[in-house]
């Protein structure tokens, strides 16, 4: 009986996992530049190493992401743009470069260009770029940010450098707290910084949307549900086994 209680168990908690997972996914189905978690995982044989394994288990793998480009959305800000494919915008964070697709940006309090998170958008000198007081700002297909500031005459255009955009593999991109990707080795070790591409094109005034699909997502979410009830009427019917089993032992006592 302890065996099936086990894997019924076992099985129920990595339904709950995958619904946490799917969860997560729902809520950011608006986030621009969201990447759709993937809840993966792998079968495990029990046994104690010296007999046949009878029972396979499973445990959770490492989690993946989809890298499927989002809808994009016209938004007509000057400073919200779109990776036209592949690659990443990249942001100065206190342990090192991180990337997102997110091209939300911004002018912050300390007149830096940055994301929502006030995280600083790097140029391709791994530097911050820092926009002069209530200047204009455009942004072209290949990155370059030109100003003109105020009260000065359109064709006075200052030339604040060009985003970072880069392009890791998917496989070495992992995902942080804070909502950025990172780059790492095999042995899960931080790659040094990535350098830019320069074949990489952006669109002004357009957001990427979130790749994670919220119909999906809440079909997921309503069988891992059904799912979960089915593990908790095995241990259900485990105990009332269990219980007939106690009574039979008793009578016969």
């Amino acid at each position: 009986m302890d065996r099936i209680i086990y894997t019924a168990m076992n099985g129920a908690s990595r339904l709950m996992e995958h619904q946490s997972v799917l969860t997560n996914n729902m809520a950011n189905a608006s986030t621009p530049g969201f990447r759709e978690q993937i809840a993966m995982y792998r079968s495990v044989p029990m046994g104690d190493g010296d007999s046949y394994s009878t029972r396979v288990s499973t445990v959770a793998a490492t989690p993946g992401h989809s890298f499927a480009v989002g809808p994009m959305q016209s938004t007509g800000r000057a400073l919200d743009v779109a990776l036209n494919g592949e690659g990443w915008f990249t942001f100065q964070t206190p342990d090192g470069e991180a990337y997102s697709r997110n091209g939300a940006l911004q002018v912050g309090f300390n007149n830096l260009l940055q994301n929502a998170q006030g995280q600083p958008v790097l140029s391709e000198q791994n530097a911050p770029i820092e926009v002069p007081p209530g200047a204009s700002l455009t942004i072209a297909s290949d990155g370059t940010i030109t100003a003109v500031g105020a009260g000065d005459p359109p064709n006075t255009i200052l030339n604040l450098g060009r985003l970072k955009l880069v392009n890791p593999p998917a496989t070495a991109m992992i995902h942080g707290d804070d909502g950025l990707f990172r780059t790492v080795d095999a042995q899960g070790q931080t790659l040094p910084a990535q350098q830019a591409d320069v074949t990489l094109k952006v669109t002004s005034g357009v957001l990427e949307g979130s790749n994670a699909n919220p119909i999906s997502s809440m079909v997921g979410m309503i069988e891992n549900s059904r799912r979960y009830e089915m593990q908790m009427q095995v241990l259900k019917n485990v105990d009332t086994n269990e219980q007939r089993a106690n009574g039979l032992l008793s009578v016969s006592g």
